[in-house]
């Protein structure tokens, strides 16, 4: 599939921050004549020279603009958590880890809580997979990876892919080398990417993406966590015409008018289009615009709940910055406007203020699809059909899971098996009656025979039924009930057949535990 942006390359923003007709037109990352100087270094041993600079807990240099954009640091030291309550919350994710399909199948609810607390930094990375169905990808995949690394990948994509490489977190100790093995890894990933959806081929905001995934997970797991990202969080976002951008910049526009009015109508008085300030926030997941405690705590929930969070994060930041009218004084314009929302106050990016307005601000997955459809109605009445046909996106990790159930190995047997109780038992050479049939034939021998007297008919009835056989026909001596005994050959099927079914109840009955 032709396109222009593959064989331009990157261009930079237009000034309004829009887009300038292509996919490869976010913003580059922050400095870059700084980030220049530093990728260029040509191996990991080259970088030695940075490694004596002190690194923070996510591994970006301290003191460089990419360590934790405008946050206050006082801010983040007052939000560590002690190292018992870490402790705790790692042993309950090791417990739902190991058995995610039974926490999954029955206390979501639970999951969703402790992701919106914050997953553990020691098993963020295999909680997203899981998360995301990027590790049943991988297990329904084996070696899918390995065949897409070693293709040689289309030449047009490539070189696009080598020229973003050293913009993505050039701060960041996996990414500060030119040629290191986080920039090595990072394409492996992209390229797999164009291979396995060449008609979508790369766009620019998929980059950071992958480098955040990077920083937790191995190339393998990052790969299917970004087809996951691609496919079923946010489908047709990376696609040429970047429709699927489009419509969810006006259900973004029109929830804000429930959310905050104000903000709504200085946005509309002023004639700004969602995508100006949208974009790079939707399309990135905010890996470029929150402080990186903030993102890590967006993704948690992000993976857990779907794109409703990356719905919700927009309007906390469009309500805090325009949602008053003392905010709005320094908003005469379009650009001042641009302004404010690109410089966000340090206290709306804080972890804690905003995760808890994330969590509180009242928006559905119900909602976002009502307004898509309106949306889509309004698109195709002026604009046409979508171009692009995409998948419907999946509202997070239980919507994925219940599409796309994982493989699931078979439990130990199971210590018994519950029949019905006119089935024959275990050893059991005839059909049994049930007790309500025995009566009424009981009944009618009695009238037949008429000798109310002797109960001996009644008696010997009742005994062979419950040795398993049927009772006699009337005028047949007690002596001659061993000749009406069932042909014993069928045993022999019933028993095997019973078997059968004890085999397939128990591989029936199964769970993934991913140990």
């Amino acid at each position: 599939m032709a396109k222009s942006s593959g064989e331009n390359g990157p261009r930079a923003p237009a000034a309004g921050g829009g887009l300038s007709g292509t996919r490869e037109s976010l913003a580059p990352g922050p400095d870059a004549a700084t980030a220049d100087e530093l990728s260029s270094l040509g191996s990991d041993s080259e970088a030695n020279g940075f490694a004596e600079r002190r690194i923070d807990k996510f591994g970006f240099i301290v003191g460089s603009q990419g360590a934790e954009g405008a946050a206050c640091p006082l801010l983040r030291r007052l939000e560590e958590v002690p190292l018992e309550v870490l402790r705790q919350r790692e042993s309950k994710w090791l417990d739902m880890l190991n058995n995610w399909d039974k926490w999954m199948a029955k206390k979501h609810k639970k999951i969703r809580l402790r992701c919106q607390k914050g997953i553990p930094p020691s098993l963020r990375g295999r909680a997203w997979q899981y998360l995301s169905g990027g590790k049943v990808k991988l297990q329904q995949n084996p070696g899918k990876f390995e065949e897409l690394d070693m293709s040689p990948g289309d030449p047009k994509w490539l070189d696009v892919i080598e020229r973003d490489l050293h913009r993505q977190f050039p701060f960041h100790e996996m990414f500060v080398s030119r040629g290191g093995h986080g920039q090595q890894d990072l394409f492996r990933v992209l390229k797999a990417y164009t291979l396995h959806r060449p008609e979508e081929g790369y766009c620019q905001a998929q980059a950071p993406i992958a480098a955040v995934l990077l920083m937790h997970m191995p190339a393998e797991q990052a790969f299917w966590c970004l087809v996951q990202i691609c496919e079923k969080y946010l489908p047709g976002y990376y696609s040429e015409k970047l429709e699927a951008i489009q419509l969810d910049g006006e259900i973004l526009f029109s929830l804000l008018q429930k959310v905050s009015p104000v903000a709504h109508k200085h946005l509309s008085r002023q004639k700004i289009d969602p995508l100006l300030y949208m974009t790079e926030w939707f399309m990135c997941a905010f890996a470029r615009t929150l402080p990186w405690s903030s993102v890590l705590r967006v993704w948690d929930m992000f993976f857990c709940e779907g794109v409703k969070i990356i719905f919700r994060v927009g309007l906390v930041l469009l309500k805090h910055a325009l949602g008053s009218p003392e905010k709005l004084k320094a908003c005469q314009g379009q650009y001042e406007t641009i302004e404010q929302l690109r410089s966000l106050s340090p206290k709306i990016l804080q972890e804690a203020f905003l995760v808890q307005e994330v969590v509180e601000l009242p928006v559905t997955e119900r909602q976002i699809e009502r307004e898509h459809l309106i949306q889509l109605r309004r698109w195709q009445e002026t604009r046409g059909e979508l171009q692009c046909r995409s998948l419907p996106r999946l509202h997070g990790a239980k919507a994925i899971l219940d599409a796309e159930p994982g493989p699931r190995p078979a439990l130990q047997p199971s210590p018994s098996i519950r029949l019905p109780p006119d089935a024959p038992l275990p050893g059991s050479k005839a059909k049994t009656k049930s007790s309500k049939q025995v009566q009424q034939e009981q009944r009618k021998q009695t009238k037949a025979s008429g000798q109310l007297d002797k109960p001996q008919a009644p008696n010997q009835a009742t005994v062979v039924t419950a040795a398993g056989d049927a009772c006699p026909p009337q005028g047949v001596p007690p002596k001659d009930l061993a000749s009406q005994d069932p042909a014993p050959q069928d045993s022999a099927p019933r028993d095997s057949a019973l078997h059968r079914s004890q085999e397939s109840l128990t591989s029936q009955e199964s769970e993934d535990t991913y140990l």
